[in-house]
């Protein structure tokens, strides 16, 4: 199985690779899973762990198929519950539909004190969830709580805890002393903690140090010391260390003595009591379901079960050893919601679960040590004040989530109309969260629109679980759709195949963005949701927004007048790399394989399209020979004889010229730049010209002679040669396609960056490491992926009951550390104008013309309506009124049409108008966007 595995890993497995590594895939190919009870959760750790590809998977349960069971399990179906079957009869096969390579069965055993489980020892890793506290590894949703319990054992050695990369930093100086210190460049902080070990390679004068290990006690961001360097030659230039990362041993307490004493993660600090307060609600809570055989009565007319609950927590929080006031709060919502589920609950906590098993399996990551709680009391804190038949169950598939939110918030999620952008890993979980909550019922008149213009590829199968190796090359938006409606039939969603991007502003214009409730992006690039969110915030419509990298993930509510906007904070432009390290000083490997992307584009898009955009211009090759004979000079023409003089059209001549760019990228660039810069070169200061980051190239020989000549006259030879024998005149240009491995594409720039690195003595990266960089390719993994988007879609429901802003929650985790941060969102900030008058990024001011309102009548509705004396207006980058601008004065009396030239189907324009100060000297102030109709009556067209 583990060979099977590594044959498919480029394809299938690739994007998890880059989170995991090779070690830890070839674990989970030899490995087997044993997980207990096919509820909600359940079925969200199976999609997670099957996905990731384990060896075997045991699925338990000895449940039927209820009707219950619809609202929180995506691969039960109507016709199961109809035939009574069993739960992990049903969930089985569909489960292992996801992955052709895991093997999955089925169990069916009670697990009960009367069972022999020794059976279990053979499995790496049990999980279990809708159980009594009698497990290792724990996890549980009950209502508005979820948690996850770990015991790995008393010792468990973590090969790589973090999962980062080690970087390469370079070296500015190290002292000749005891301790000795070394100083990292000003521009690169070193990240280290004390206690770690790094690594040091091309020190110059203090060689000794190469190759050797030494432990770091952190001095400042920029230096550290690492033992005695008294006896060791003097620093002369260069070097680099890298961090060496060692295993780490953790260790755990039992479930018996964690109990009692539990070690918490915080997740939101806003309410750092939370974790133990849920602690002793769920303890509570499981001595009611020993007490009564059941779990509490749904609703909150149950009065009697709530109080013996409230009564159990006391008596819980009591045998504590750090003892915590009872949340009565809690665990009376508790109580009421106890056999509900909220979808998106369980597949957040799903989505950490599955992570921790993958931990248990293969040693890599930092587990978690050892509860995990988290809950959604700020889903149901506002439906406390409804009627207690609110909750009651009604027979259909919403059963599980009217317990905890009630049948109005139901009907209004049905009645839901969203608007998705994006059908990959992040929407495939989105769409089965909106089915599982009954988002945008036909019957209620709500929709889901979902746009995407990708085609399925093998790669997306190993996170974006709608799909199937039968869908590969088609389209991804239709096929999610029709495999949410499997999962709830009575979805209305309409699927489409375009961008969202001013080009498709005429599908996607305002009449279409009032029709919706609120939007969610599903995208991998910045640029498309900074658009997004943009067009949000001129229609005043919410935004939800999540994405991954790796077992990193976060979330971010955007919701009109009440937070910022997406645009409002900006991330660091990503640093490019500089022309002159591409062309001559490379450094790192990343340099290297940029170069080699470059020398592909150049090589197979660039001069290709050049080429056939010459003969779109001229005519034939023998009007060209005659203007060149002439001495016309013709634009590209020497660029394009070159290029019709190389086609090969034998192999051998393929040979030859890969030959040639050997012998001149590796050879004779390098000796040339020696030749510049000898090895001896020194700067004004004295120091070395080639020291760290600088590396001096060594040519690379090849034994065979160069046999080319580049001349003209040559060259224009071969031009008539191609006329007599008719070359073609055409040239296919490429384009750089990351994921199809027979186009040879990755092949030519891992090759191409690896012989770049051995000139610069560099260790070059392997396939794999070269795809990612070069693809800009963004890890991912299936936990992570179902995490944000049950922490979205949990936000989702707020957003729909109109909750207030201390309600909203963003999140950042880190699965791999683990980290789980939630806190609010940022509030909307007010800018102030004058005398008492604010705006913020959600005001947009409006003016009503006619086809003959002038600029001059524009300015007097403006001061009419908002009281603010008008000094400049602007249309995009294009000024209509500036008075100190010449001329500008007799524009007041032109019509606002023929000033903005608006297209014939254009309803409005959104105009930046400042305003005079309100003292003297001040500068003008700039108000927010005035949205100018050029009809009375068109803010009402559709």
């Amino acid at each position: 199985m583990a060979a099977d595995l590594m044959e498919i890993d480029d394809s299938l497995y690739s994007r998890q690779r880059y989170v995991l590594g090779d070690s830890a895939m070839h674990q989970m190919a030899q490995s087997s899973v044993f997980l207990s009870g096919m509820g909600g959760l359940g079925v969200e750790i199976a999609k997670n762990i099957v996905l990731a590809g384990v060896k075997a998977v045991t699925l338990h349960d000895t449940k039927q198929c209820e009707t219950w069971d619809l609202g929180c399990n995506f691969f039960i179906h109507k016709e199961d519950v109809f035939n009574q079957r069993r739960r992990v009869e049903v969930v089985c096969p569909r489960v292992a539909e996801l992955n052709p390579y895991v093997h999955v069965d089925t169990s069916l055993c009670p697990l009960d004190d009367n069972t022999d489980l020794s059976f279990l020892r053979k499995y790496q890793c049990v999980i279990l969830t809708e159980a009594r506290l009698i497990s290792l590894h724990l996890c549980d949703a009950f209502g508005i709580c979820v948690r996850v319990f770990c015991d790995f054992g008393e010792e468990f050695e973590v090969s790589d805890p973090t999962g980062e990369e080690p970087k390469e930093i370079f070296i500015q100086n190290i002292s000749q002393d005891n301790p000795g210190v070394v100083t990292c460049m000003d521009n690169q902080p070193h990240g280290l903690q004390t206690g770690q070990s790094v690594i040091f390679r091309e020190v110059g004068g203090m060689e000794e140090l190469n190759g050797s290990v030494r432990q770091a006690t952190v001095l400042s961001p920029h230096s550290f010391s690492i033992g005695d360097t008294a006896h060791l030659h003097s620093y002369a230039h260069g070097g680099y260390f890298v961090l060496v990362k060692t295993p780490k041993t953790f260790r755990f307490e039992t479930l018996e003595q964690q109990l009692y004493d539990p070690q918490l993660l915080i997740p939101d600090f806003s309410k750092p009591e939370a974790p133990q307060q849920i602690h002793v609600a769920m303890l509570a809570l499981e001595t009611f379901q020993e007490q009564h055989s059941r779990l509490p009565n749904i609703g909150y007319f149950c009065i009697f079960d709530a109080e013996a609950l409230v009564k159990l927590a006391g008596d819980v929080s009591a045998t504590l050893k750090n003892k915590a006031p009872v949340n009565t709060e809690l665990v009376l919502n508790l109580s009421r919601t106890a056999r509900g589920t909220l979808p998106p609950l369980a597949a957040a906590v799903g989505g950490v679960a599955s992570q921790e098993v993958l931990k248990a399996i293969t040693g890599k990551f930092a587990p978690l040590q050892q509860w995990l709680y988290i809950d959604a009391f700020e889903v149901v804190g506002p439906l406390q004040s409804l009627s207690p038949e609110e909750f009651l169950p009604r027979g259909d598939r919403y059963d599980a989530l009217r317990a905890c939110i009630g049948e109005s918030m139901c009907i209004e999620l049905q009645k839901l109309r969203v608007f998705m952008v994006g059908c990959g890993a992040i929407g495939c979980e989105m769409l089965k969260n909106f089915a599982l909550l009954g988002v945008g019922l036909a019957r209620s008149s709500g929709e889901v629109c979902i746009t995407d213009p990708d085609l399925i590829e093998k790669s997306n199968l190993n996170r974006q679980f709608l799909f199937r190796p039968h869908h590969l090359q088609k389209p991804k938006s239709t096929t999610a759709a029709e495999a949410t409606r499997n999962i709830n039939p009575d979805m209305q969603v309409d699927a489409h195949l375009n961008k969202v991007c001013p080009a498709t502003e005429s599908i996607y214009n305002d009449s279409f963005y009032s029709g919706l409730n609120l939007v969610v992006t599903a995208l991998d690039n910045v640029e498309a949701r900074r658009y997004v969110d943009s067009r949000c915030v001129s229609n005043q419509r919410a935004l939800l927004d999540s994405g991954t990298m790796g077992t990193k993930g976060h979330t971010e509510i955007i919701v009109p007048n009440l937070t910022e906007s997406y645009n409002s904070h900006r991330d660091p432009p990503e640093e490019e790399i500089p022309f002159c390290t591409l062309k001559s000083f490379p450094s790192v490997i990343e340099h290297t394989i940029q170069w080699a992307r470059d020398k592909f584009e150049n090589a197979f898009v660039h001069k290709p399209s050049m080429y056939n955009a010459f003969w779109q211009t001229h005519s034939s090759a023998e009007v060209v020979l005659l203007r060149m004979q002439a001495g016309e000079s013709l634009e590209s023409s020497f660029q394009v004889i070159k290029l019709m003089s190389r086609q090969p059209s034998q192999w051998e001549q393929c040979i030859a010229i890969a030959r040639l760019k050997f012998e001149k990228y590796f050879k004779r660039k390098a000796l040339q730049l020696l030749h510049s810069f000898p090895l001896d070169t020194r700067l004004k200061d004295g120091s070395l010209f080639w020291q760290s980051p600088k590396r001096p190239p060594t040519p690379i020989e090849f034994d065979l002679q160069d046999p080319f000549s580049e001349e003209e006259r040559e060259a224009i030879l071969h031009l008539e040669q191609a006329i007599s024998t008719d070359r073609c005149l055409r040239m296919s240009p490429l384009q750089f396609e990351k994921d199809d491995d027979s186009n040879g594409h990755i092949d030519f720039i891992t090759a191409a960056s690896a012989l770049r690195a051995k000139t610069y003595n560099i260790e070059p990266a392997d396939r794999l490491k070269t795809k990612r960089i070069a693809g800009k390719i963004i890890p991912a993994i299936a936990t992570a992926t179902a995490a944000v988007a049950g922490l979205v879609a949990l936000e989702l429901i707020k957003v729909v009951g109109g909750y207030g802003f201390e309600s909203f929650k963003n999140c950042f985790f880190n699965l791999a550390i683990p980290v789980f941060v939630l806190t609010e969102p940022a509030a909307v900030k007010k800018t102030p104008i004058r005398n008492n008058i604010y705006f913020s990024i959600w005001d947009c001011w409006t003016i009503f013309g006619h086809e003959d309102f002038t600029l001059s009548e524009f300015m007097n509705a403006v001061r009419e309506k908002y009281g603010l004396e008008p000094t400049m207006v602007v249309h995009g980058v294009k000024m209509l009124y500036v008075p100190v601008m010449p001329g500008h004065s007799k524009r007041l009396k032109v019509t606002m049409q023929k000033l903005i030239k608006p297209a014939a189907d254009r309803q409005y324009v959104d105009l930046t108008v400042s305003f005079a100060p309100e003292t003297d000297g001040d500068e003008d102030l700039a108000g927010p966007p005035i949205r100018y109709y050029f009809r009375p009556d068109a803010a009402m067209m559709p």
